[in-house]
């Protein structure tokens, strides 16, 4: 049934509404699937009483290639679930998946429970950023000269794409390929780290060659302390990477190499040597309020 009013609430006059309204809508709704049966009029409105017995609907097949339309159900248990007394247990727990599914899901842990090589790199960090470069290394076409710079991407946000697409980069690909489109929250969105964004890469990367190109970056939208918090974001996360437990995997050890020698030729921008302090600074404040007469 819908419902056909004018904007301003009158009804409209009944020979336009037979001669053209009413003709046209009848054709638009037959197009539809949704003949009308008959209009009927009411009270400042008009109500078109369509049929739907030409719509299709989703229904279980059975083998001969019979539609069903709802057929009797059985909830039949796993093998393992029908000996196990905690069956009622079960049942009122809630379905949302859980952290063991969710570990399971992604890869992290075996059939047993036990930790994979992905997920023991992901333990290491904290939120999606292990889950990025687990997916990176596992990618062996992947360049881990290139890798280093674009480990920037996982705190850039949407502050160094530009006009150019957020989530593009070799990173989110390889993110891709192991995640698929999942969304954890505060993980995955859509298969990359929340806070990935593409174009941090070529920051770092120039500032690492000659620290004296960071003014060449700086744009309406990028500014220098924008540049500066990327860098200590960036390193922050090779200390992480260089400071982690050793596997035994050669490309996660490579990784750390290569991140323990970039430390040791960058430093960090909040590292300034300041000015001495002048004499009245070195004195102790006092704080009074004096109140003159007048």
């Amino acid at each position: 049934m819908r419902r056909l009013t004018n904007w301003n609430g009158r009804q409209a006059p009944l020979t336009v509404w037979h001669e053209k309204i009413a003709p046209l809508l009848a054709a638009k709704l037959s197009q539809q699937k949704t003949p009308v049966v008959r209009f009927v009029t009411q009270a400042q409105r008009i109500l078109a009483q369509v049929s739907i017995a030409d719509l299709s609907l989703r229904v279980p097949v059975d083998a001969h290639g019979v539609a069903l339309w709802q057929p009797p159900e059985r909830d039949v248990l796993h093998a393992d679930c029908a000996r196990c007394e905690l069956v009622p247990v079960c049942r009122h727990l809630p379905t949302t998946t859980g952290t063991a599914l969710l570990w399971r899901r992604l890869g992290l842990v075996d059939v047993a429970g036990v930790p994979t090589q992905r997920g023991q790199v992901v333990s290491f960090f904290s939120q999606g950023d292990g889950l990025a470069i687990a997916a990176a290394l596992e990618d062996t076409t992947y360049p881990l000269d290139e890798l280093i710079y674009d480990l920037a991407d996982l705190d850039a946000g949407f502050r160094f794409c530009g006009e150019e697409n957020r989530w593009a980069g070799r990173l989110a690909l390889a993110c891709h390929q192991q995640f698929g489109q999942q969304s954890i929250p505060g993980y995955l969105e859509n298969g990359v780290p929340p806070k990935y964004g593409s174009g941090a890469e070529q920051v770092v990367a120039a500032v690492h060659k000659n620290p004296l190109n960071k003014h060449a970056w700086i744009t309406d939208l990028v500014g220098p302390g924008d540049i500066d918090r990327i860098i200590i974001e960036w390193r922050s996360l090779l200390r992480q990477i260089a400071h982690a437990p050793d596997l035994e995997w050669p490309r996660w050890r490579e990784l750390q190499a290569i991140a323990k020698s970039i430390l040791r030729e960058t430093e960090s921008p909040t590292l300034t040597t300041l000015p001495p302090l002048e004499y009245h600074q070195t004195k102790r404040v006092d704080h009074r309020l004096i109140l003159r007469r007048h």
